[in-house]
């Protein structure tokens, strides 16, 4: 549990010099939706499809992200729940809508990316926007731990 408190802590620290924490942090989840849009997208092997027909990369990416925060804090992980299933959710809604879910998804990513670089707009703001991709799933957590610690949730 320290460990998870370290590690959010530098992650927050990481992001205090955040310009437009409105447009930041709205394209910091829709760069979420994204980039599991195009994973979502991607051809799978006929395997995959065997087992069953939601199992793809995005759903696999989803999974991984659960056990993860599962690893980092079962409470945490607990509250993260709603946020996944509304990720696939959505994927599994844009797959089956008229409109083209790769064409979404992509179009998603690049304005969430034009956004988070607004929101990091200063020295350094591109290195920023790689790291933001880099811990993409990282900062619902945080997002969520800084709700729990308000509500006096121990995490």
């Amino acid at each position: 549990m320290q460990e998870t408190d370290t590690w959010l802590a530098d992650y927050g620290e990481d992001h205090r010099d955040i310009n437009y924490g409105a447009i930041y942090w709205i394209s910091v989840m829709t760069i979420i939706f994204g980039t599991v849009g195009i994973l979502w997208s991607l051809p799978v092997p006929e395997a995959f499809s065997e087992i069953s027909p939601i199992l793809n990369w995005g759903s696999t990416f989803l999974m991984a992200a659960v056990v993860y925060y599962f690893i980092i804090s079962m409470a945490l992980a607990i509250g993260m729940l709603p946020f996944v299933f509304g990720v696939a959710t959505t994927q599994i809604w844009l797959e089956h809508s008229s409109l083209n879910h790769s064409y979404v998804a992509a179009l998603l990513a690049v304005a969430s990316l034009v956004g988070i670089y607004m929101g990091r707009s200063g020295n350094g703001a591109a290195r920023a926007v790689l790291r933001d991709i880099q811990m993409m799933m990282i900062a619902p957590v945080w997002l969520l731990s800084n709700v729990y610690r308000r509500l006096g949730i121990p995490f």
